[in-house]
């Protein structure tokens, strides 16, 4: 049974570390929002890349999403920003979660409180 074992590791898929959201800013911009988020994560190619982010409500509305066109395989971590974002007045805080192509939408979300 032991000879099985590498063959059984060499089946399991790959996982590579999530997209993760290192730094946010939030600036009024009239009624609405500028949105920037810094993310690290280890594009390797046009095959795995972070591919976006979105901006979400506490029970997971989504008020904007930002589309990530292409890999950043040598500009760890990247700083991509979404204008246009229309928060709901007296909202204190927004979350934010990060995407990557293989694996989609990251189960973990960063909080970042409005000024």
């Amino acid at each position: 049974m032991k000879p099985l074992l590498p063959l059984l590791l060499l089946a399991a898929p790959a996982l590579a570390d999530p997209p993760e959201i290192v730094a946010t800013e939030a600036a009024r911009q009239g009624e609405n929002w500028r949105i920037s988020v810094t993310i690290a994560h280890p594009d390797s190619g046009w095959e795995h890349y972070a591919d976006g982010w979105r901006v979400e409500m506490e029970d997971g509305t989504v008020l904007g999403t930002r589309v990530l066109a292409h890999p950043h395989e040598t500009e760890q971590p990247f700083t991509r920003s979404l204008s246009g974002v229309s928060i709901p007045e007296g909202t204190e805080r927004v979350f934010l979660r990060a995407r990557c192509l293989v694996d989609g939408w990251s189960e973990e979300r960063t909080v970042h409180d409005l000024p």
